[in-house]
């Protein structure tokens, strides 16, 4: 067994400390961010969306810090709108390629392959080849005093996605849609069903036996 303090964390060589840290919590979802800019429209790939709330509806990611020129911030703040798409075993090599430093003028749709879609009067793209799409307006920012990223609060205003894709309790079927899973920013995993278990109550707990 490996037994890591803080000091030792930290005296790790960069990138090997780096990727330690962005997998030791496992497996998280992976989207891709649509955003409208002067000139062009943004697409980036995210591995920090959350839930916040199911009413009213709303979704959060972590931004990193504004160090440098980060485009999605800049339009999600103008516009005020943005949209999330799930990545799925089609278009998973293409979602990477969004993270590459493309200058402003330049839109990922168009670099990585992807097709803008613009549904309804919704003022932010989505994207065509994903299975699920929802659209959102900026709520709130809240700045981490820790290390200077950024919680993103989007209020859900529209969600799409095929029928299958829906069980009748209303969960989104994620293995039927093809919904990739990713640990730290380039290992990606097929997210596979393996079981749907009961709500948990304590006089009820037959199956964990």
């Amino acid at each position: 067994m490996r037994n890591y303090s803080k000091e030792d964390i930290q005296a790790l060589e960069k990138y090997h400390r780096i990727n330690l840290i962005n997998t030791i919590s496992g497996l998280k979802s992976v989207n891709l961010i649509g955003t409208q800019g002067t000139t062009v429209s943004n697409l980036a790939v995210f591995n920090s969306v959350v839930h916040i709330g199911a009413n009213p509806p709303a979704l959060g990611f972590i931004m990193r810090p504004l160090a440098v020129e980060r485009h999605t911030y800049q339009n999600i703040k103008k516009q005020g709108f943005f949209t999330i798409n799930q990545v799925h075993k089609e278009i998973y090599k293409q979602a990477h390629q969004t993270s590459a430093k493309y200058p402003a003028d330049v839109s990922e749709f168009n670099a990585c392959n992807f097709t803008e879609e613009w549904i309804d009067d919704f003022r932010a793209p989505f994207v065509k080849e994903s299975h699920i799409k929802i659209g959102l307006t900026f709520v709130e920012e809240q700045l981490i005093e820790f290390n200077k990223t950024i919680l993103i609060i989007g209020q859900i205003e529209k969600i799409i996605l095929p029928n299958h894709g829906v069980l009748e309790n209303g969960s989104v079927d994620h293995d039927a849609l093809g919904t990739m899973t990713i640990s730290g920013l380039y290992n990606y995993y097929n997210a596979d069903a393996a079981a749907s278990l009961p709500y948990a109550k304590i006089d009820k707990s037959d199956y964990i036996k």
